[in-house]
């Protein structure tokens, strides 16, 4: 990753509010989305325009006003001209970073001419296999979802934390789809109790990856625990400070720009975390083809990707061209210089 370029010149700063409605609710545990409300933020040099879209985090009540909040807060700083480095100092990880992490990349991108990969050092961008998830919700509704799938080669379905009805709803999928990759997604949802019955089933099943089984706070359930899966931490491990703390817990993380403030961490995480042997996974709060984009530059280096957030959306226009057979594939030219 090249070190962040100062803006040469003092910024304009705005920003919006999207609704983002969903094209069907979708339910996981303890949750039902009916949309996935964003900011955009866009910093000007007067001459080029830089983007970011973010949702926040919303089990960490990071909404739309919160995250407008927090931009307002630091209009002046940011105004007068700030790099990426200088934004991780003044703004904790969330969303708002994420939006003006985001802009600054394009700002950068589009002022050089580089795009934005070269800029992030992960090579030229190439189609990934990408998951498409299916909701924790009644066997109907799994099965109804799960045919309107485009080609899937792999799928993530949520779990609700009751495992005779997620036993049902995973053996349903497996019995429809028998050869996908498939993981799933408890959402914090179990307790330790649980545990042994969850993953002798999900082995049955040919699951390949456990994330998030139990609470951000109650990690400790996991240790002396050894699953015969792999298990991801999504709400566990937030930022890059967090990775250390879950590095002997989880075998996976999942690191989304919403939860980590931005590309910026997103790459420092990714670089850590393969440093401690663990591998990396992206994903994304739902989301926009330009929320899409920054994190497909981060696909580049991952394991496991799961950037299926615009295929969900009611009124993204370019969603349908994201997706080919089983793959996502975010065009450079549609965020930065391309």
């Amino acid at each position: 990753m090249k070190a962040p370029i100062t803006p040469a010149r003092p910024l304009s700063l705005t920003h919006r509010r999207d609704a983002m409605l969903m094209r069907e609710p979708f339910r996981i545990s303890g949750y039902l989305f009916e949309a996935m409300p964003a900011v955009t933020a866009t910093l000007s040099d007067g001459e080029h325009s830089g983007r970011g879209e973010a949702a926040g985090v919303y089990y960490l009540d990071d909404d739309p006003a919160h995250m407008e909040s927090e931009i307002e807060r630091c209009r002046e700083a940011i105004e007068a001209g700030i790099d990426r480095q200088r934004l991780r100092d003044l703004l904790p990880a969330g969303g708002a970073r994420n939006a003006l992490d985001c802009a600054l990349w394009e700002l950068e991108s589009l002022s050089s001419g580089e795009p934005v990969w070269r800029l992030a050092g992960v090579g030229p961008p190439r189609p990934r296999l990408t998951t498409f998830t299916l909701p924790a919700d009644d066997p109907a509704v799994v099965q109804q979802r799960l045919a309107s799938l485009p080609t899937a080669l792999a799928i993530k379905l949520k779990l609700a934390g009751d495992l005779a009805a997620d036993t049902e709803r995973v053996r349903l999928v497996r019995a429809a789809r028998p050869h996908v990759w498939m993981g799933v997604d408890a959402n914090q949802g179990y307790g330790g109790d649980d545990l042994d019955g969850l993953v002798a089933m999900l082995v049955d099943q040919n699951v390949a990856l456990l994330e998030q089984p139990v609470r951000r706070g109650a990690e400790a359930l996991l240790d002396g625990w050894r699953s015969p899966i792999p298990l991801a931490a999504d709400e566990s491990v937030q930022d890059l400070a967090e990775i250390d703390a879950q590095r002997a817990r989880f075998q996976v993380i999942n690191i989304k720009l919403d939860k980590c403030g931005g590309l910026t961490e997103a790459l420092l995480m990714a670089d850590h975390a393969r440093r401690l042997g663990l591998k990396v996974m992206v994903g994304n709060m739902a989301g926009t083809t330009l929320a899409a984009a920054p994190a497909f530059v981060l696909a580049q280096l991952c394991d496991v990707v799961d950037l299926d957030g615009p295929w969900f959306l009611a009124d993204d226009p370019l969603a349908a061209s994201l997706y080919k057979d089983g793959e996502v594939m975010v065009p450079a030219r549609l965020w930065g210089a391309g």
